[in-house]
């Protein structure tokens, strides 16, 4: 679990400073019931600042939880990977940006695009204290606007393409052509879908596209094969953040903490050096052993025994976390 940055933390502290508690319970409310219907936009849903607002309050400390977490299994995956310039297409208020900002050191560009200018202004407010140049391009991401296809001045390519939640905004052919446009943008590629049978569905997609363009696997697959899950069973994952008073009181919880679920695929055109397995569930941790649910580098999945009599390895089945490699 990766805190919240401090400049993050104390930039979302200003933004909401400018707005009553009570208007943004209410917006995050609305944005809540929007983004719980999973059905494509055909307007920005963060079209004022105040939704915008609520957003950065509600959704954002998960948006950068789950990115962050994704980001960490890419690392050890493709150890040649050290970005110096970024974009996030359908940025919003910049989660995945600033997940990337953590997780690199060096990050010197970041291009955000999006087609709501009311987050991409905070977007770039929040990213000021990155220390990276911020770049941001109002611009509708399925219709070919100018600077939607995520290269900088001159056509530049970057050196990492981030999509966190944005699929599920769009229709099919919205999908497609938004991938495209990553996939043309850079060497490596993170997209983030939210952990549902739907948001499944769409990056085993994305996979397939990642795949078409002759690029490898980073995360969360240890193969290129077919997904071995099948029976309405779905690969996702999850991560633990720590919840301020605020946003339990915009979401209505009395928990500390909140549980992100997310599903993601991470490609690359670098060196790959995936684990032996994925873990696919939390360990089912037992009296003298320990219960994992992998997936294998030979395409297939399959549990797992960890007794006491490998001690080392059960030490490291003790640790391992759902969502993190086997090896």
């Amino acid at each position: 679990m990766h805190p919240i940055p401090g400049p993050l933390a104390a930039a979302a502290e200003d933004v909401l400073a400018a707005h009553r508690p009570a208007e943004v319970a209410r917006a995050a409310r609305a944005l809540s019931e929007r983004y719980l219907a999973d059905r494509p936009a055909r307007e920005p849903i963060m079209d004022s600042d105040l939704r915008a607002a609520a957003y950065v309050l509600t959704r954002m400390p998960a948006t950068f939880a789950a990115a962050r977490f994704a980001l960490d299994q890419v690392i050890e995956a493709v150890p040649d990977l050290h970005p110096r310039q970024i974009v996030d297409l359908g940025a919003g208020t910049g989660a995945m940006s600033w997940a990337a900002v953590d997780a690199f050191a060096g990050i010197e560009r970041v291009r955000v695009v999006d087609y709501s200018a009311a987050a991409l202004a905070l977007a770039r407010r929040m990213l000021a204290p990155s220390g990276a140049a911020v770049e941001h391009v109002v611009a509708r991401l399925d219709r070919g606007d100018a600077g939607g296809d995520g290269r900088g001045a001159g056509g530049a390519r970057a050196d990492l393409a981030l999509a966190g939640y944005v699929l599920g905004e769009l229709d099919t052919a919205g999908r497609d052509a938004v991938v495209d446009r990553l996939l043309r943008s850079a060497d490596t590629v993170v997209v983030l879908e939210p952990g549902t049978p739907a948001g499944y569905a769409r990056v085993l997609r994305v996979r397939d596209q990642m795949l078409e363009a002759g690029m490898r696997i980073a995360a969360p697959c240890p193969h290129e094969q077919t997904c071995p899950l099948t029976d309405g069973d779905w690969c996702h994952a999850a991560t633990r953040l720590v919840r301020s008073s605020a946003h339990r009181q915009a979401k209505g919880g009395s928990r500390d903490f909140e549980d992100e679920k997310f599903a993601y695929v991470a490609a690359t055109r670098l060196a790959v050096q995936p684990p032996g397995a994925r873990v696919l569930r939390h360990p089912q941790v037992r009296p003298g052993h320990v219960q994992l649910e992998l997936c294998a580098d030979d395409g297939t999945a399959r549990a797992l025994t960890v007794t006491k009599r490998d001690k080392a390895a059960f030490r490291a089945a003790r640790k391992v976390a759902w969502g993190e490699g086997w090896n």
